[in-house]
């Protein structure tokens, strides 16, 4: 990411009224915005996968999938995120906002330029949440995702799911995904392969 300006702050209703006028997308952190790289076409078909994967599974509940323009809101007004994919289940969370305060479930879609964020000082941020019961990191390069279940002692739990032939459990939603499904048309290499490489090259 990359901060529109070193010097001033903003306030959180300067930054979404900026953001109601751009055209593109921006994160807030403590008075600063700051703009978000671009997608590919894989970070964009996996979130669209995913989403649709989850939609089809929680028809009839009262969750809610949402994906791309939607921020969370954290820390009073601190922060604001855009995940990839979000689930809300909360009836508190007004369904004309663009802004969810209760997910349950975050998903972020890995790139080279966000991915040490992800997993660290946003995973940090979203876990002051106490709607958050599931923390979902699925990776570009490889068919390969990662699960960050809260635990009722409020440790969190990861479990990894590798290859296409994996069922990805997401307990928070009380559901399962097959990789196949998040990972359809793309073509990547298997982790085997990538390890196999490594090893004839040293």
């Amino acid at each position: 990411m990359v901060a529109l300006s070193s010097n001033g702050y903003f306030s959180p209703d300067d930054y979404l009224e900026f953001e109601g006028r751009s055209d593109v997308k921006h994160e807030y952190i403590n008075g600063q915005i700051y703009a978000m790289a671009g997608s590919t076409k894989a970070h964009n078909i996996i979130s669209l996968n995913l989403a649709l994967a989850l939609r089809s599974r929680l028809m009839g509940n009262n969750c809610q999938v949402f994906m791309a323009d939607i921020r969370v809101m954290l820390l009073n007004q601190r922060r604001y995120y855009y995940p990839d994919v979000v689930v809300a289940c909360e009836d508190n969370d007004d369904t004309n906002s663009s802004i969810v305060q209760y997910p349950r479930v975050i998903v972020e879609v890995l790139s080279e330029s966000t991915e040490g964020f992800d997993r660290g000082k946003k995973f940090q941020d979203y876990r002051t949440l106490p709607s958050l019961q599931a923390y979902i990191l699925v990776n570009t390069q490889q068919y390969l995702m990662e699960c960050f279940q809260r635990t009722p002692q409020n440790f969190w739990l990861l479990k990894s799911y590798e290859g296409l032939e994996a069922i990805a459990d997401i307990e928070a939603l009380n559901l399962a995904i097959p990789l196949a499904e998040i990972y359809a048309t793309l073509d990547l290499p298997a982790l085997t392969d990538e390890i196999a490489l490594k090893t004839d090259l040293t």
